[in-house]
């Protein structure tokens, strides 16, 4: 199979990594791509915004098979439903299996929290008491928050670029944030409504399967960490590591996930006629030992990626293309024993402003068992230099948690890169695993 993967990132360069390894891959494209990615394959330079037709175009030139997408926007966008109407105007090459991914209406969960909320009261899928509101009904909004107990978290109801979830500490603040959203457009378009959500108070972590919008396979399950400072302190940012498998989540909650969650998400989307043939992420918190859904995305985390398909012990590729053409089995994915920890190196300043266009060294140094995936770089004359806030996601696999993690601070201290920085206690809650 010829195969396209849509992205620039961690999980990208995760993902065509482990697609690299199977023998049913022929030809890899990553688009756009970065330095590490193009060791698995060729980078090529195509749009990821709704210029679909310029993808299109590529996948007919290069008789793409599959495409893999690998950030949320261009799902949310119609990128599933684009090539299902261009197949059927004029097939693509013989082989062509389609797009891992959702359809827009389906792609709904990650892409609006009222949608989300709304399908798992429908589904009876524990979640947090919620109430939405709108500009018309801000007035509304302010009054439930002044009676509202605190802490309280605000959601745009859009895609904000992981900044439109505020936890709010006053009755004021929240007031002010949601007047902020609605009639002063903080988060442009993505707040035009906005979710007003009971704050829940446990230990967070992250499920995800592969379906075919009727049966699944479960992948292993990460915890990340999004706090920039050690501790989980400081500000948020995409992800600053990850560790899998999670200490906490034993089999009993993995069941009481199973049977509460996952399966009723299944059930709905088959229930409800959405066309969903890709990822969904559950992005959970155990509360005193029972499982609660905080939000659905519907492609993988990052960088939850980095752990993940190191310790999927099977080839990813057959259960993309069984998704796509509906002939999944139910069950479980085999799982690598060991534990993996990444840890995110970033650059100075993130996740505010940041300078980029630094070379790094120390990439030659990779051990057994140990993995740099590339998440903001580029290659300019040979040379690998720093291309964004998160630019590089180490790593290690070992038979205990903890060394796993001192496996990939290690190989991090021989990497250098101007202003560079990382956690150094990712995996802190669990020293005995």
């Amino acid at each position: 199979m010829n195969i396209l993967i849509l992205g620039s990132g961690g999980r990208e360069h995760a993902l065509a990594w482990k697609i690299r390894q199977s023998p049913l891959c022929n030809q890899l494209f990553i688009a756009p791509g970065n330095a590490g990615t193009a060791s698995c394959g060729t980078n090529v330079d195509l749009p990821l915004d709704k210029d679909f037709p310029a993808l299109e175009r590529f996948c007919r030139e290069q008789s793409i098979h599959l495409v893999v997408v690998g950030p949320e926007d261009p799902l949310v966008n119609g990128v599933y439903d684009y090539f299902e109407a261009a197949a059927a105007r004029e097939p693509f090459a013989e082989g062509w299996v389609g797009v891992f991914g959702p359809s827009r209406e389906a792609a709904q969960l990650e892409g609006s929290k009222a949608f989300a909320k709304q399908f798992m009261q429908r589904h009876g899928i524990p979640t947090a008491a919620y109430r939405e509101f709108t500009t018309d009904t801000l007035e509304e909004g302010k009054a439930y928050l002044a009676q509202h107990r605190l802490p309280v978290v605000l959601k745009a109801d859009g895609l904000a670029a992981g900044k439109g979830v505020l936890i709010c500490t006053s009755r004021e603040e929240a007031i002010a944030e949601l007047e902020a959203m609605l009639a002063h457009a903080k988060f442009g378009a993505a707040g035009a409504k906005v979710v007003v959500e009971e704050f829940l108070s446990g230990i967070e972590l992250s499920m995800f399967v592969i379906t075919d919008g009727r049966s699944y396979v479960l992948l292993p399950e990460a915890k990340d960490y999004k706090r920039i400072g050690e501790g989980d302190t400081g500000l948020n940012t995409g992800g600053m590591g990850a560790v899998s498998p999670v200490p906490f989540a034993d089999a009993v909650f993995l069941q009481k996930v199973t049977d509460r969650i996952i399966r009723p998400t299944i059930r709905g989307l088959e229930a409800e006629g959405l066309v969903y043939k890709g990822f969904v992420f559950f992005g959970l918190i155990s509360v005193n030992g029972e499982p609660f859904v905080i939000e659905y995305n519907c492609r993988m985390g990052d960088p939850e990626t980095e752990v993940v398909l190191p310790r999927l012990a099977t080839d990813l590729v057959p259960l993309l293309r069984d998704a796509l053409l509906g002939t999944l089995q139910q069950g479980v994915a085999p799982a690598d024993l060991r534990a993996a920890v990444t840890v995110v190196a970033v650059s100075g300043g993130y996740p505010g402003a940041y300078e980029k266009g630094f070379p790094i060294t120390g990439l030659e140094q990779e051990p057994a068992d140990t993995t740099v995936f590339h998440a903001g770089t580029r290659e300019v004359g040979g040379a690998v230099l720093t291309n964004g806030g998160r630019v590089l996601a180490v790593t290690s696999r070992s038979h205990r948690l903890a060394a796993a993690a001192e496996a990939a601070r290690r190989l991090l201290t021989q990497i250098r890169f101007r202003g560079m920085y990382y956690r150094g206690d990712i995996g802190y809650e669990f020293p005995e695993n």
